[in-house]
């Protein structure tokens, strides 16, 4: 059973930096992308970076410069390292697997002012 569980988050204030971390099992994570997506109240669900197998990442570009996405694949976890945080940051992030719809409970991001 694929599982994926998202920790990490908090409060903290603008230009703060916060780590998340992605808990995968249930499948062979090194064989697949991962990314984390966000989701801001009243928003859409949003990528907001990805991780290939082969460590090719992607970024959206009002993050760019500021996150950066890793993966350790001995330990099935997938990164997000996010510095210089922003109001408009403040999110629920989750990761997801590149195929299937396998999602997280999330977690929360605050970043205030």
């Amino acid at each position: 059973q694929v599982q994926l569980v998202e920790s990490g988050g908090g409060s903290v204030q603008v230009g703060d930096s916060l780590t998340l971390s992605c808990a995968a099992s249930g499948f062979t994570f090194s064989l697949y992308t991962m990314a984390w997506y966000r989701q801001a109240p009243g928003k859409e669900r949003e990528v907001v970076a990805t991780i290939s197998n082969s460590g090719y990442t992607y970024y959206i570009d009002s993050v760019k410069g500021r996150f950066t996405i890793s993966r350790d694949n001995n330990k099935n976890t997938v990164y997000l390292q996010m510095n210089s945080l922003k109001a408009e940051d403040t999110a629920v992030y989750y990761c997801r697997r590149s195929t299937g719809n396998y999602w997280g409970q999330g977690t929360q991001v605050t970043v205030s002012s």
